[in-house]
């Protein structure tokens, strides 16, 4: 259909529109993430994205307990062993009582001046004592930011948290009912409008939960990573037997 002058000049504002839409609007890490092994490794390097295979609680990292358990589900096991040498965080051993996993997205995340970014997928995780499977994200320079996008730490809750400094933080808590389902999470960080601060705003099962704000957020990268650690904050002893967590439709865009 050939368009007159007057109509070809009605429609360009929605034209363009439509096109700077389509331009701020990216994927970073599509929902096919894990549809096989190849793909996960195409965008998430195993264990942690600054390099170690220890943090802060009883379990080691390592490949073998990280695996696509069925086309676009993503599942990390921890299993219980005895033996291993004890790690060292904050100048403290922690005794190693678990082999689990984790992965960190190879890209990292940047808050953009009056920009933002999407983070959600769905969640199968356990609240059992001594478990502690979580979805965050962290400082890559110093520290912090840290949002915890979602944290679960063995108290029937889940939490979801902004820090500010280790004192200064807001956190939210919420009933975590039925843990053997999946849940859906979703996290809108964005400039809060000042060009330094954040906005951060939690939702699960499409319903809000809580809005925080992080100081000097905006500018700093950010890693993003997916892990189930144990015991450490979510109490001890953990379980006997294995633990699993499980993520699908993982998804990162800006906005």
């Amino acid at each position: 259909m050939r368009l007159s002058p007057l109509n070809a000049i009605l429609l360009l504002p929605h034209i363009t529109n439509a096109a700077a839409l389509e331009q701020r609007a990216t994927t970073l890490i599509p929902k096919t993430v894990f549809d096989t092994t190849a793909t996960l490794e195409q965008y998430f390097t195993y264990n942690y994205p600054w390099g170690g295979n220890t943090h802060n609680g009883g379990a080691r990292m390592d490949k073998a307990h990280v695996s696509i358990s069925a086309p676009g589900t993503l599942t990390i096991t921890a299993q219980p062993v005895t033996g291993q040498p004890p790690a060292t965080h904050g100048g403290k051993q922690i005794a190693i009582n678990y082999l689990s996993g984790a992965v960190g997205a190879k890209q990292k995340f940047t808050i953009p001046q009056g920009g933002g970014l999407q983070f959600s997928g769905s969640f199968q995780a356990t609240t059992t004592k001594g478990t502690w499977p979580a979805f965050w994200l962290t400082a890559v320079n110093g520290w912090p930011p840290e949002v915890d996008m979602a944290e679960w730490k063995g108290s029937g809750k889940i939490s979801f948290n902004t820090f500010n400094t280790s004192s200064v933080l807001q956190w939210k808590d919420v009933t975590y009912s039925n843990p053997g389902q999946f849940h859906d999470i979703k996290c809108i960080v964005r400039d809060r409008g000042n060009g330094k601060d954040a906005q951060v705003k939690y939702f699960m099962d499409g319903t809000e939960v809580t809005t925080h704000y992080g100081k000097d957020y905006v500018g700093k990268p950010l890693y993003l990573i997916i892990n189930l650690q144990m015991e450490g904050s979510s109490g001890s002893p953990g379980p006997k037997t294995n633990t699993t967590y499980s993520v699908r439709n993982l998804e990162v865009t800006t906005l």
